[in-house]
């Protein structure tokens, strides 16, 4: 903690299991030039939002840690954690002002820059790369083999439902977003989609880790692991997003989650085994059951966490979900691009501070 002495900490925080459910609400306009800015308003906690994944485990170990806690306690803030199943979920929060901070996939992060004209989010770190897969069962061997069956991803427009529905059109199947084409994706939770595939009513899944090797654990083969799509297996999974106008209003506050995320990162490299451990502990708090150790060691390998958002592989995850129907080229270009996205100075400061090298947006 020593680390971020000089930035201010956080308070105390408790895994919530229940996704938030506010409704989206239009960004803050920019004030006029001439208008002198609000007073800044008193806050008590830190609304910080993550999902179940292993491609979260940043914002668990900090969690399980208190590294976010800690990070503002000097400022007499506390954190409310809170678990989302997929990100346009946590978007509507974000837009309904319900949640400040929250580690999230490139495509919802895109969605909500691009539906705000570039006004309302912005990326302040990476968290994770990679740690994504289609998994099918074993009969599937290829492409054409997935014509009639039927796939689920976490929810519409998220992530790995880009990533699905891409791949699918790049190998000449459709599949509409109504459910029909060659193709049925239906739209279910993780663990919903686990225990439908146990249970034989549907084929496959575009998932996030553990989920692959859950599913492996129930008979799936990997048929498309996300890795073998992009140059050097590398391409942002989770990164970290926030409110434009928490950034702006409580810069000290931003930089201190960023300390503490930085410190998760430090953790998972320094003792992997530990974060597994607590990324494990975090999981069977969430869902109810812990992931077996042979699962979790596996799994964990198929991900690399990392501060660089890696913003070349958005940019191209933006294409693909413009591809596919989920983004409109048009508000891309309205919101002048996908470079102002990026807000990286003050995580750049930080690891400056300790001798790291900067990440580029």
């Amino acid at each position: 903690m020593n680390r971020i002495a000089r930035v201010t900490t956080l308070v105390a925080v408790a895994v919530a299991a229940a996704a938030c459910g506010s409704s989206a609400g239009a960004p803050s306009e920019e004030p006029a030039e001439d208008t002198a800015p609000a007073a800044q308003a008193e806050i008590t906690t830190v609304r910080l939002g993550f999902f179940p994944n292993f491609t979260h485990a940043p914002a668990l170990v900090g969690i399980q840690n208190q590294l976010f806690r800690d990070a503002v306690k000097d400022q007499d803030l506390t954190v409310t954690p809170t678990a989302f199943n997929a990100g346009p979920d946590a978007v509507t929060a974000l837009f309904g002002g319900s949640l400040d901070i929250t580690y999230i996939g490139p495509n919802p992060a895109v969605n909500a820059y691009v539906e705000s004209g570039g006004d309302a989010v912005r990326v302040i770190a990476g968290a994770a790369s990679g740690g994504a897969a289609l998994v099918t069962t074993p009969d599937i061997t290829e492409p054409a083999d997935l014509v009639g069956t039927t796939l689920v991803t976490p929810q519409l427009g998220n992530t790995q439902d880009v990533a699905l529905r891409a791949w699918l059109a790049e190998e000449g199947l459709e599949a509409d977003l109504e459910g029909g084409g060659d193709v049925a994706i239906t739209p279910q939770s993780n663990s919903e989609g686990l225990a439908a595939f146990t249970a034989g009513e549907i084929d496959g899944a575009w998932v996030p880790e553990p989920w692959v090797t859950l599913y492996e654990a129930q008979g799936a083969k990997v048929l498309v692991d996300e890795a073998d799509l992009w140059p050097d297996g590398q391409f942002v999974t989770t990164h970290l997003l926030v409110r434009t106008a928490f950034l702006e209003e409580y810069p000290e506050v931003v930089e201190a989650v960023l300390g503490a995320h930085l410190d998760a990162l430090a953790l998972i490299e320094e003792d992997p085994v530990a974060a597994q451990e607590d990324v494990n502990t975090a999981l069977e708090a969430l869902t109810g059951s812990p992931v077996e150790p042979d699962v979790l060691t596996a799994a964990w390998e198929n991900v690399t966490f990392t501060a660089d958002p890696l913003p070349d592989t958005l940019k191209e995850s933006a294409a693909d979900a413009v591809s596919v129907g989920l983004l409109d080229q048009a508000g891309v270009d309205g919101a002048g691009g996908l470079d102002g996205l990026y807000a990286l100075d003050a995580l750049n400061a930080l690891l400056e501070e300790r001798g790291q090298e900067p990440v580029a947006g």
